[in-house]
């Protein structure tokens, strides 16, 4: 069991009777045991489990029950003089002001006007001990068989008050899974959907050895060294997060939604021993003591036997856990390492099989960092990597996103074939386990992924692109983390996706629960001092939060109930009226995004003459599109922008265009590609056109409709300075009524053994519209110059290459990426301002998003 590893995601089932916490939930917990959806999913709810109790505290009758809530009666900011005070005071404490500081801010002339309560920070932070606490901080000194340094000191709050504390916080409300149910995609219920905790195998089969009526809240424990001092001082923190797997994924996600609380500080003490390995096992003893000390409240009495535990008695057996030399021998013999006993020993119904959940970023992330990246690199070398992967556009070169989404294309007929198709089985196992949404099918898929890498794993061998220290030739394939993904499919079953046990959020708490409170410190005995700062803190988050609840003057919470910042995402976003701007916070990001779907939607409902014509905001299936309200270009004549953007059959293109609404009418789909067939000096109706250089476009989720992803900046920018050939982005636009991205991927139907290509990869070459002029009907359009790509048949078809898994495209509703066809030696010419425009074939890079490998995969 691998439990010094610096990250681990623990989910464990705590039942209870929902009384305890809140009676607000009761509206959640109206689910019959079969349902359909409205998206047309059949969902099995367990029967008799999650009934509501009457008797529980809710958070703002726990407020009330505080000493001081006597003289809150009239004055509900007491021990504050009113919000105004309050507001100072908690703008104060939250500054990251010394103490000095706030005196010296305090004693200003200006400031001592005010008609404040108090005078002094000393003061000020008296009035803070008085407010409404949460769960309180206990300390006690662990004694040690072996000798430290200094004393070892454990910090902890009850969890059961921590889970208490986030069950019945007013922002989770209607965000709690109660039930265990099961989701299936038909009415015949033989493909099973895995997405939240509460759909996996462990919450149904957990619910079932509970009695009747009882919730199931399942535990999630995060625990992950941080550093506190910065370059000097060697200072670490081990703070211990807790949370609840019922939270729903997406909200759990948000980096500001206080989903985890800090439960511990685990000692992170210097122990006395020449040999460091010992002392490695003396640290992991010591953290198992400590989580045993800290969730002893979550443990039942009864213990539930497993293979590790029947292990650990052979192995007390055989030594004395005191000779650490000689134990250690003895655990590793079952490959043990050195604990005495486990923290979950006693834990009724934990599995380490299943609560050891995968983790994105430390498990599947850095395999690829630490493997299959070098391995490319070695097959490749460095120098043409580099090279390659500098020359795409859309690629910083900064971070190691940028390289997974591009290596396989970029390596693409300068490796052997054999050693691309493992390391892009590898790819594909990594992305399908990233979907918020697994069902049967896709599970099927992942094991194949697998199977394909282990089938063709030998070529890297082979290859000699296994490499050591010292560029020495591996011959094994002794990798921890390639034999973990091997639980991955077990796991999704026993708990659900992984993407709901990112480390995203917990490594955002440990910035608000360790960094940042250490640096408000005097830089000495650190973990006291975090514990009076986290105390301070949740009063006043808690008595600002029951004050807005009781104050109908006060400015309530934001919409969700998360505040996510103020500012918006980038884009053209400047010139909507502030009345038609709507944003939503996204997990991950810091800032909110601007949701064009409802301002598209307000725009449709505004009378007549109040917006301008066409709307530059409008939807189309999934798809949102924004203009900016000013074009980039306010008038020009067709011949300047045929000249301006290198386009001499624009005119004959328009001519064309018109030709086919006039044949098949307005909402006729047109096909992309092909010659123009009219005269290029045939007389248009307008001679003017707006020219925009900007488009946005964005789209939804591709498992969940109602999830908005960030929108994406389309680029069609002429020749200048800085894009000598121009900056013009390829997207994929559907040419076939009937056919929708991206449920129907770039491939549409069959017919008669033939298959029917229903969207195409473009280039957008101009974006326009039409002057109005007299009898000019276009004005009231959006039109757009493209360029088609073809796609190269490989193997007499139009599916991917076998090796890459990518189309190959040839130069003939959704942005993508092309990544040039370097072949076995890129050509030196190449910039990454000039290869889309110089090459003649492309990779679709379908790694490049998410969504899109998603789309391309279907």
């Amino acid at each position: 069991m691998p439990v010094d590893q610096e990250h681990f995601t623990h989910c464990n089932d705590y039942p209870t009777d929902t009384g305890g916490f809140s009676d607000d939930i009761e509206g959640l917990l109206e689910v019959n045991e079969e349902e359909h959806s409205s998206s047309g999913e059949f969902i099995d709810a367990f029967p008799g489990s999650a009934e509501v109790y009457e008797g529980g505290h809710t958070f703002l009758g726990l407020f009330d029950e505080d000493e001081n809530s006597v003289h809150r009666v009239n004055n509900p900011y007491y021990p504050f003089s009113g919000w105004k005070d309050w507001e100072v005071e908690s703008w104060l404490l939250r500054s990251g002001l010394s103490m000095g500081k706030i005196d010296s801010f305090l004693s200003l002339e200006m400031i001592k006007a005010l008609p404040l309560s108090f005078c002094s920070a000393k003061e000020l932070r008296s009035r803070v001990e008085q407010l409404p606490s949460g769960p309180r901080w206990m300390s006690k000194v662990i004694e040690m068989s072996h000798p430290t340094k200094s004393p070892v000191i454990l910090y902890w709050r009850n969890p059961v008050e921590c889970i208490a504390s986030i069950l019945n916080n007013p922002s989770f409300q209607d965000h709690f899974h109660f039930m265990p149910h099961k989701i299936y995609t038909t009415a015949e219920r033989k493909c099973r959907i895995y997405s939240e905790w509460m759909t996996s195998d462990d919450a149904w089969n957990m619910q079932s050895m509970l009695p009747n009526g009882t919730t199931l809240l399942g535990t999630i424990l995060s625990s992950d060294k941080t550093n506190i001092s910065a370059l000097t001082g060697d200072r670490v923190a081990h703070p211990l997060l807790i949370s609840l797997a019922n939270i729903f994924m997406k909200t759990c996600a948000k980096m500001t939604s206080d989903s985890f609380l800090l439960t511990a500080l685990l000692p992170v003490p210097k122990f006395i021993h020449k040999n460091r390995r010992m002392r490695g096992i003396l640290e992991d003893r010591l953290i198992h003591q400590c989580l045993d000390i800290v969730l002893e409240l979550l443990k039942q009495a009864a213990r539930v036997g497993s293979l590790t535990l029947t292990q650990l008695e052979v192995v007390r057996s055989q030594a004395d856990p005191l000779n650490l030399e000689v134990f250690f021998r003895e655990a590793q013999k079952f490959w043990l390492n050195g604990v005495i006993k486990p923290f979950w020993s006693d834990w009724i119904l934990a599995k380490p099989s299943h609560f050891f959940t995968p983790e994105m970023l430390h498990h599947f992330h850095w395999e690829f960092y630490d493997h299959d990246a070098k391995w490319l690199i070695n097959a490749v070398s460095e120098l043409e990597i580099d090279f390659r992967i500098s020359k795409l556009k859309q690629v910083t070169g900064q971070c190691h996103r940028d390289i997974q989404c591009s290596i396989i294309a970029v390596s693409t007929d300068a490796a052997p074939r054999t050693v691309l198709t493992a390391i892009r089985a590898l790819m594909d196992f990594r992305y399908l386990i990233q979907a918020s949404c697994i069902d049967d099918n896709d599970l099927k898929c992942i094991s194949s992924a697998l199977a394909e890498f282990h089938a063709n794993k030998d070529a890297i061998i082979t290859a000699g692109i296994r490499r050591g220290e010292g560029k020495k030739i591996i011959t094994n394939w002794h990798i921890p983390k390639i034999e973990l993904m091997q639980s991955v499919v077990p796991s999704i079953c026993n708990t659900s996706v992984p993407m709901q046990w990112s480390a995203d959020a917990t490594e955002h708490a440990h910035i608000t629960a360790i960094k940042d409170p250490a640096r408000s410190s005097n830089n000495n005995n650190y973990d006291p001092q975090i514990c009076h700062y986290l105390d301070r803190e949740e009063k006043c988050r808690r008595f600002d939060l029951a004050t807005g609840l009781l104050d109908p003057y006060k400015v309530k919470l934001a919409p969700g109930g998360f505040d996510e910042g103020d500012d918006e995402d980038e884009g053209d976003e400047d010139d909507i009226p502030a009345d038609l701007l709507f944003t939503i916070p996204v997990p991950g990001r810091s800032q909110p995004i601007t949701n064009y779907f409802v301002v598209a939607q307000h725009l449709r409902h505004k009378d007549v003459g109040s917006v301008p014509l066409p709307l530059r905001t409008f939807t189309v299936g999934r798809t949102a599109f924004h203009l900016a309200y000013s074009p980039s270009i306010r008038t020009i004549t067709i011949n300047e922008v045929a000249v301006k953007f290198g386009l001499p059959d624009l005119r004959a293109a328009l001519v064309d265009f018109l030709y086919r609404e006039a044949t098949h009418g307005q909402h006729h789909v047109h096909s992309i590609g092909g010659g123009q067939r009219a005269d290029p000096h045939v007389q248009l109706p307008f001679d003017n056109l707006q020219v925009w250089f900007k488009l946005c476009l964005q789209n939804t989720d591709f498992h969940e409709n109602s999830n908005i992803e960030p929108a994406q900046t389309l680029n069609c920018i002429p020749p200048c300075d800085t894009w000598p050939c121009g900056h013009f982005d390829p997207v994929i636009a559907n040419t076939e009524v009937g056919f929708l991205w991206p449920a129907s991927g770039l491939q549409g139907a069959f017919l008669h053994v033939v298959r029917l290509i229903c969207h195409s990869v473009i280039q957008l070459r101009l974006i326009m519209r039409p002057i109005q002029t007299a009898g000019n009907t276009c004005h009231n359009h959006f039109l757009t110059y493209a360029q088609c790509f073809d796609i190269v048949p490989v193997l007499g078809s139009n599916a991917p290459d076998p090796s890459t898994q990518l189309h190959i495209l040839k130069r003939a509703k959704a942005p993508v990426n092309l990544v040039p066809r370097f072949g076995i030696t890129a050509d030196s010419r190449l910039t990454a301002h000039n290869s889309l425009e110089h090459c003649s074939e492309f990779w679709l890079n379908k790694y490049w998003d998410k969504q899109l490998f998603f789309s391309l995969s279907t």
